[in-house]
């Protein structure tokens, strides 16, 4: 992560800090590059600040110290421009209930100063499966419907930058894989994507890298191929077809645990190990003429690496 804003990046944070009235720090100098084009997921418990730092990128929020620029521009000093990049999808439905949702899509393209283009807005509302509802007041919709019309109405003026914080609480399945579908022609577009969610299982199919943010700090950021595989454990699991008492002293060195009720057997791998490690514990059972009737292996999901980062980031903060 680097210290020094990079004109290249789609957003460029460097020492960003964030306290509110009362002493509460909510984000602590916080430095990230987020590349052009790529999806970006920024994972952290509730209260972590991911909602602060993305408010103060979007210009909602003043920061306390540090700089951000959004496409190499400042965005204190230059905010009509960065604002007019950047489209937002916040966690509340916030949405005018007397307007029809082609009228307020519509507003929102000409709020950052876009001429009309109604075949922008037919394509953004077929998108998104409002084409039918184009008429309908908002106060009429249902709440996933709801949060597609704000979706439309971030996206009505073409922004670079698509920020979206929750975008699939309490919205229903089909919503949630259209969403992932729309944001992938986003990105081959060339949109830049920031994604915040509870919904990890979301993170590992659709995002490039993660950041991992925890009470204001940013503790990890890297590519979610390589985190996986960094941290990502694998286990194995063997299923007996005689009961064994005790573990016999041949298979000691094979790190491997025998489970209570004596029918199985289990060994955690680190990255490095799953490859090359189940075979040779095959064999050894054989050797030894203990049958087994099943074998499986297990590998750890995104949401089993981002439980174990953000328990042991804190057990290191507790006091002694």
């Amino acid at each position: 992560m680097s210290t020094t804003p990079d004109s290249q990046a789609a957003v460029s944070i460097a020492g960003l800090s964030k306290t509110y009235a009362g002493g509460f720090q909510a984000l602590k100098r916080v430095d990230l590059d987020i590349r052009r084009g790529e999806i970006f997921a920024l994972l952290g418990p509730n209260g972590a600040g991911k909602t602060t730092l993305i408010s103060i990128v979007c210009g909602i929020v003043t920061g306390s110290e540090g700089r951000v620029t959004v496409a190499g521009h400042d965005i204190v000093r230059d905010y009509r421009v960065t604002r007019s990049k950047i489209g937002l999808v916040p966690q509340e439905l916030a949405t005018d209930a007397f307007e029809s949702v082609w009228a307020t899509v519509s507003f929102s393209r000409g709020l950052f100063g876009k001429a009309p283009d109604p075949a922008r807005i037919e394509k953004v509302l077929r998108d998104l499966s409002l084409w039918d509802k184009r008429n309908e007041k908002i106060m009429a919709l249902s709440g996933g419907m709801k949060r597609r019309v704000m979706i439309a109405k971030a996206l009505s003026h073409e922004p670079e930058i698509l920020f979206l914080d929750e975008p699939t609480a309490g919205v229903d399945v089909e919503l949630r894989r259209d969403m992932w579908e729309m944001v992938r022609r986003l990105r081959d577009g060339g949109v830049t994507i920031i994604l915040t969610t509870h919904y990890i299982e979301e993170a590992e199919e659709m995002a490039d890298r993660v950041g991992v943010i925890r009470k204001g700090e940013l503790i990890l950021v890297e590519e979610k191929a390589t985190l996986m595989k960094k941290l990502g454990k694998k286990q194995l699991t063997i299923e007996l077809e005689q009961p064994m008492a005790a573990l016999p002293a041949e298979l000691a060195a094979l790190q491997l645990v025998l489970k209570p009720g004596g029918y199985t057997l289990q060994r955690d791998f680190d990255a490095a190990e799953a490859s090359a490690g189940v075979a040779p514990i095959l064999k050894r059972l054989g050797d030894l003429n203990i049958g087994f009737k099943d074998v499986h292996t297990q590998q750890s999901s995104l949401e089993d690496i981002f439980v174990s980062l953000v328990h042991d980031n804190s057990k290191e903060g507790a006091p002694a």
